[in-house]
């Protein structure tokens, strides 16, 4: 896989509590591309990070509506992927790329 499609799958680390607290079970969390497939987002992990991937599981996360200072707006739809790593390997998102 080039390197530039594996940018075009991966968008960006999702940093959160929760995702902080399911990479000490060898996970991590990642927004992708729309159109990205598990087989394509696995390739991409591979390719950007050089580790094995185990399992990749996808959601497709519906946009909440908000208000803010009065104004009713709503958050955008995206797809999240929990990227399972083998045993060995690991992953840190907070150093970046």
């Amino acid at each position: 896989m080039k390197t530039l499609r594996a940018y075009d799958v991966i968008v960006a680390p999702v940093i959160t509590e929760k995702s902080t607290n399911v990479s000490e079970h060898n996970q991590v969390i990642f927004k992708v591309a729309d159109t990205a497939t598990k087989v394509t987002i696995k390739e991409a992990v591979e390719a950007l990070f050089n580790v094995k991937v185990k399992a990749v599981n996808t959601l497709n996360r519906k946009g909440k509506k908000k208000v803010f200072r009065g104004f009713r707006g709503r958050q955008g739809d995206y797809k999240k992927a929990i990227v399972t790593l083998e045993e060995g390997y690991s992953i840190d998102v907070a150093t970046g790329l």
